[in-house]
């Protein structure tokens, strides 16, 4: 007698199950946006990154993006453009659009300088944004990418080989993922059961599940290999597959906290910024032991070019990495860190955010601080001398407000912040 076939749940099937059932599947994560704010800029705006307008290149203070209509949960600076996600689950983007990283058309002289809502029939919770690429999450735990990226050759497509995309994109995966997150050219998902799922440029390690020999354009199987969403499949030793509770990345790498709540890392490590003993890529994910401390859990983790700024559950903030330019906030005299450093000065702190040489950290309070590379006036200083140990960030816009949260691009940075008072 045959044994019994057995069938794929697709989420689709899942979704149509809980319908019938007078369920919505809902998903949700700690690091979805949910408090209402506004939008501000600062730093190089040559493309329209800064969402300010045609006349506006740069900021060395933060200055309000008033073309926003409506207010926002989340704002992602990519390498060169900037995606705000309002509370109402719409996307609104401004910046470079040489490869679709905008998701509309901008065939309008002017309209890539200014926010522009994107055609998107879903309710967004979460997006993410890269060099070249943005992603957005929805709702029932489905992702759209749009963009394209990139490896050290040029273009490698987006979900086809060498096939870029202006308009949003669903990506085929029959699970739902509850979290995305993007470096500067590879995507991670994190599923609703745990697991893992990379794509995009594995050259540096970045993706954790393909081997050194294959992430030249995927090697034999060509680009599929990597644009194509796989899910990592490690093990730990006698207690099986390891699921995920969270997952973070850096520009060329990628760290992840299991469910049990350890570190693991995978790409590039050149300046120990993945907390590994030597500076080789890794190519599939490790147990970072420089993250193992009985005293302490780790809750979130944001990378740059070269260096990692991690978060603990007590408020304090640690780096590791390339020391130039400041961007470790350990003083002038600051050397490489091959394990988590801690940063002297800063308050308790609920959010920690890295550009690619600058550095910022949000209190519990309320208040942003930042440090590393003053050149492209991102650390509103005013001057473009680096920084070295942390200092508040000021400027107008940000008296008497609370700041939400940061992120931080290739030569701009955005914040969310709202009134001070406000709930």
């Amino acid at each position: 007698m045959p044994g019994k076939k057995t069938v794929k749940r697709s989420k689709d099937h899942v979704e149509r199950q809980q319908n019938e059932e007078g369920k919505k599947i809902k998903i949700s994560h700690s690091s979805h946006g949910n408090a209402p704010g506004i939008v501000l800029t600062l730093g190089q705006g040559d493309v329209g990154q800064l969402g300010l307008g045609e006349n506006v290149m740069e900021r060395k203070k933060p200055a309000f993006v008033k073309l926003l209509p409506e207010k926002i949960v989340q704002v992602e600076a990519g390498g060169m453009h900037t995606v705000c996600l309002s509370a109402t689950g719409c996307i609104y983007t401004c910046g470079c659009n040489d490869e679709g990283a905008l998701g509309r058309d901008t065939s309008q002289e002017g309209s890539d300088m200014v926010p522009v809502r994107i055609t998107l029939n879903e309710h967004v919770v979460q997006v993410s944004a890269g060099d070249s690429h943005t992603a957005a999450l929805t709702d029932v735990g489905q992702v759209y990418i749009w963009g394209s990226f990139r490896d050290n050759n040029g273009v490698i497509g987006l979900l086809e080989p060498m096939k870029t995309s202006s308009l949003p994109k669903q990506v085929p995966l029959d699970v739902p993922i509850i979290k995305i997150a993007s470096g500067n050219d590879h995507l991670a998902l994190l599923s609703l059961d745990g697991d893992i799922f990379t794509s995009g440029c594995g050259e540096q390690g970045q993706l954790g599940r393909v081997a050194e020999c294959f992430t030249n354009r995927g090697g034999r199987r060509g680009l599929e290999r990597l644009l194509i969403p796989r899910s990592l499949r490690f093990k730990a030793k006698g207690s099986g597959k390891v699921k995920f509770r969270d997952v973070f990345c850096g520009a060329y790498c990628t760290f992840a906290i299991s469910k049990e709540g350890h570190v693991y890392g995978f790409g590039l490590s050149n300046y120990h910024q993945l907390g590994t003993p030597g500076t080789t890529p890794c190519y599939s994910a490790h147990k970072l032991t420089a993250f193992k401390n009985s005293t302490k859990s780790w809750v979130k983790f944001s990378g740059g070019q070269h260096h990692t700024l991690c978060l603990d559950s007590e408020g304090k903030v640690y780096s590791l990495g390339r020391a130039e330019y400041g961007r470790l906030g350990l003083g002038e005299h600051g050397a490489e860190k091959s394990i988590p450093t801690l940063i002297q000065g800063l308050p308790d702190i609920a959010a920690v955010a890295c550009g690619a040489s600058v550095s910022y950290a949000v209190s519990k309070d309320g208040r942003a601080f930042a440090w590393g590379m003053g050149t492209n006036y991102q650390l509103s200083t005013g001057d473009d001398e680096d920084v070295w140990s942390p200092v508040q960030m000021s400027g107008q816009q940000l008296e008497n407000r609370e700041v939400l949260s940061i992120s931080s691009g290739g030569q701009h940075t955005a914040l969310l912040v709202r009134d001070r008072g406000q709930s």
